[in-house]
């Protein structure tokens, strides 16, 4: 099962609107993080859910992500690391969205 794309406050959330997140638009990313927000995006559809709330990565598919976005054997690890920076960071805002509703 998909999982449904961000809503316009989860957006707002990150400091984006739904225009700047549709495809086709262009964000700056850094060229140390470029492989951790592949992997990221590549993850979207891979969050587990308990109650329909997000819990976090489901992480048996990550091996597959991360040779599919060609992250590089040695930067694995450290990719890894910046993934679940970015999972918490996404947790966060959306355990807040929650809480305003």
């Amino acid at each position: 099962m998909c999982a449904p794309g961000p809503t316009a406050a989860e957006l707002t959330a990150f400091g984006l609107t739904m225009e700047e997140a549709s495809e086709g638009s262009q964000v700056e990313i850094w060229p140390d993080n470029w492989h951790a927000v592949n992997v990221f995006l590549g993850m979207v559809t891979q969050w587990r859910s308990d109650f329909g709330v997000r819990t976090g990565l489901d992480y048996g598919v990550l091996p597959i992500v991360m040779r599919m976005v060609g992250v590089p054997v040695g930067e694995r690890s450290a990719v890894f690391e910046d993934l679940r920076v970015m999972e918490d960071a996404a947790l966060e805002v959306l355990a807040n969205l929650r809480k305003k509703k």
